[in-house]
């Protein structure tokens, strides 16, 4: 098995009680999650046992990476982070237990080894809500979609140079078009982000990533 831990002594605790197991071996500690990544396509381990916060990237994300290295490989997250949200960032990633800090010794090589021949650790429950959360973000994602579909490109210039600050007089002169042209395009854009003001128009259309600010 591998353990994923950025604290050295923490990360060699833990090695050091399931080394001690005889019918479980630790293969290698990573620190980062590249560097697990690496290590696991090299050692193929069964099951790695990893800190859901990695000082390069998050857990689910390095998670993800050594899953598409080993994609037997079982993961089981050991962390501070006791949030459902991180809960349920770590079904996303494939885990199949999740152990808080407060874990004791046995408890963590209860659930390794159990683990380590494809028992799921994680409440039916969760795993539910999670499913429903995807279809939700899903939803969301389709909803921005079409959304930023209906905008044209006029539309997105005068957004653009909303955005810089640019009054009705300066839009019409850099759009080479009349004033009145440019505040019908401004109801219009108004009107399809649902906000009341040309600030507003300006914060939705940034949030949705149809301008930088």
């Amino acid at each position: 098995m591998l353990v994923v831990q950025d604290h050295p002594l923490l990360a060699s605790a833990i090695a050091r009680v399931l080394d001690n197991e005889t019918d479980l071996t630790v293969c290698g500690i990573a620190r980062r999650g590249d560097e697990a990544a690496i290590l696991a396509a090299l050692e193929k381990p069964t099951v790695v046992l990893m800190d859901f916060r990695l000082p390069d990237v998050s857990g689910p994300v390095a998670a993800a990476k050594i899953r598409a290295a080993v994609p037997g490989a079982a993961i089981v997250f050991h962390s501070a982070e006791e949030s459902e949200d991180a809960l349920l960032d770590a079904i996303d990633a494939g885990a199949i237990a999740y152990l808080t800090k407060a874990a004791t010794d046995d408890e963590i090589i209860e659930a390794v080894r159990r683990a380590s021949v494809g028992e799921v650790l994680i409440p039916v429950g969760l795993f539910a809500k999670a499913i429903a959360r995807q279809r939700m973000i899903a939803n969301q994602q389709q909803a921005r979609e079409t959304l930023i579909a209906e905008f044209t490109p006029r539309e997105l210039d005068v957004l653009r140079l909303l955005a810089e600050g640019h009054d009705t007089q300066a839009l019409a002169r850099r759009l080479g078009i009349a004033p009145h042209t440019v505040e019908w395009h401004v109801t219009h854009v108004i009107e399809k982000l649902r906000v009341h003001s040309k600030l507003q128009a300006v914060i939705a259309a940034a949030r949705l990533g149809l301008i930088e600010l």
